[in-house]
């Protein structure tokens, strides 16, 4: 009984860690969204490199190579390390870099969320002979491809050829593709550890689905895809031997006819990385529940009960996903802020709540105070990005990724787009070990503390700051579209120049702003003041 108990506090502990991490993706097809932009999303929830630095496209010679590595996701003090080299391409794309590249020059958006997969799928380095990892593979079709559908055959070429390796736990891993036209699923999963280029086996599976140009779909670290239908090539992307490990496991017999149902057969059937994980249906619940709130979701419900994609209720806008990542769970059994903990005697006895009440109350607060943890939409995140594909105008001009330093909550969206070159100092030179006020990440994590302590009132203060600014941002795109497009007709080059000192200008006055913000709140909230 007393290691049975043992092993229940392990794992419990281990389900709080992944369910900090792990991160959430909301996509949104031109019919779902306001202006007719296609919009894909991403909280990178663990601590990842958030410095987004521009990677200009090239030409290349012949018989050039192309570096892989390992390690590039920046969440620890492991520098990256190449393994293995691959043929170079005649010409790659201008891409933006972090933990999990995501934009290029061309708007195609990549957006992760790491998924479960059944133990008898993993590859685990350096004993395996795999060496694609998600991150890798992400970089390679940002570098090379223009198209969701062209995203998706070049990463599954490269992970069939070349080897599935997971870098999160080593799970699968879901991504949501998009272009300016469509936006697609993406699954893949690795086909163990004994695998190895001359074995004579694909080194991956996966499966693609497309997501219908009126709905929006949500990845919550759970795979998405159902029932794949391989014949609809309209609506769904298989790799060949998609079935194979199901049928040598003993998970699937075809003799049955009955329908594959990728989900159900490869996902983990319990356990932090399982569909029935509430770190999953909790986020789902929350998202479903604001962009279909006419339906009466269930918060405690199986995750079978969340359609792939649905139609919402009212057109998905740029800001509406700000506030979705922006989540405090309220109006939900989920909301930390809300448990009666935080309740205090008022100037008349009655209770009221306490100025310190906070959506995230960190792990000492929890203990202290007794509150249940919940999984946030947005949890320890580095970085956020929202990314708006707008087809009517020139690649350079239409594409915008809304890019947020640190937790959604806190933080501060700022526009940089397709066309941009550069980006500013203060938002790539980012180092965890060392505190330094020229870094945007920095202040925006200095001024997330210090607003968290007194969440309550030290919340609107942020808000004053922050709010006026998104407005201006959002405010000025018709004249900014109508001066970028005007100059990219005479000199693309020009227009380049032009966004990308827009862009820079920006986020320094973002992150000038925030050390400000973090020097107000320092001289009113000083705990000497509270006694």
């Amino acid at each position: 009984m007393r290691y049975c108990k043992i092993a229940m506090v392990v794992w419990l502990s281990l389900v709080c860690n992944y369910a900090a991490f792990g991160c959430t993706v909301v996509v949104a097809g031109k019919g779902a969204t306001v202006d007719g932009s296609v919009i894909a999303s991403q909280t990178a929830d663990g601590w990842y490199d958030s410095n987004i630095r521009y990677v200009p496209g090239k030409k290349h010679g012949s018989g050039e190579s192309t570096p892989i590595y390992l390690n590039l996701l920046g969440e620890d003090d492991r520098k990256p390390v190449k393994i293995a080299e691959i043929p170079e391409v005649e010409e790659t794309y201008g891409y933006f870099r972090t933990g999990y590249s995501s934009y290029n020059e061309h708007q195609l958006a990549i957006a992760e969320s790491t998924i479960g997969q059944k133990d008898e799928l993993k590859a685990f380095y350096p004993d395996t002979k795999s060496i694609m990892t998600v991150e890798q593979l992400s970089i390679l079709a940002l570098q090379r491809t223009r198209t969701a559908r062209d995203a998706i055959r070049l990463i599954g070429e490269m992970a069939e050829r070349y080897g599935f390796l997971g870098s999160c736990a080593y799970e699968g891993e879901s991504l949501a593709i998009a272009d300016t036209d469509e936006i697609w699923i993406l699954e893949i999963m690795s086909v163990g550890y004994d695998w190895s280029p001359d074995s004579g086996r694909p080194g991956a599976i996966w499966a693609a689905r497309r997501v219908p140009d009126d709905h929006v779909a949500v990845i919550a670290n759970a795979s998405r895809i159902g029932v794949v239908d391989p014949d609809d090539g309209e609506h769904f992307m298989v790799s060949e031997n998609y079935m194979d490990p199901a049928v040598s496991n003993g998970w699937y017999d075809p003799a049955s006819n009955a329908p594959f149902n990728w989900t159900e057969i490869y996902s983990p059937g319990y356990g932090p990385w399982s569909p029935s994980s509430m770190w999953v249906r909790s986020r789902l619940f929350c998202i479903y529940s604001d962009l279909a709130p006419s339906i009466r979701w269930d918060p405690y419900g199986e995750l079978r009960s969340y359609p792939f994609s649905f139609k919402p209720e009212s057109p998905v806008s740029v800001s509406d996903v700000f506030d979705i990542f922006r989540s405090r769970l309220q109006d939900t059994p989920f909301s930390m802020e809300d448990n009666q903990a935080w309740l205090v005697p008022g100037v008349n006895g009655e209770l009221v709540k306490s100025e310190l009440a906070t959506p995230v109350p960190d792990r000492a607060t929890r203990s202290l105070l007794n509150i249940p943890y919940s999984r946030p939409i947005a949890a320890r995140t580095s970085y956020s990005f929202v990314a708006q594909n707008r087809n009517w105008l020139p690649d350079p001009v239409g594409g915008i990724m809304w890019f947020g330093m640190g937790l959604p909550l806190f933080s501060c969206y700022v526009p940089i787009y397709a066309g941009v070159t550069d980006t500013a100092d203060s938002w790539r030179t980012f180092e965890a070990d060392f505190f330094d006020p020229a870094s945007a990440r920095w202040c925006v994590s200095l001024a997330s503390d210090l607003v968290n302590r007194r969440y309550q009132r030290a919340m609107k203060d942020l808000v004053l700051f922050r709010n006026p600014l998104e407005k201006s941002f959002m405010g000025s795109l018709l004249l900014v579209d109508k001066e970028a497009v005007e100059l990219y007709e005479r000199s693309p080059e020009r227009c380049s120049i032009y966004l990308t000192e827009l862009t820079v200008d920006r986020m320094e006055g973002v992150r000038d702003g925030y050390w400000r913000l973090c020097r107000e709140l320092i001289a009113k909230y000083n705990g000497n003041k509270f006694w």
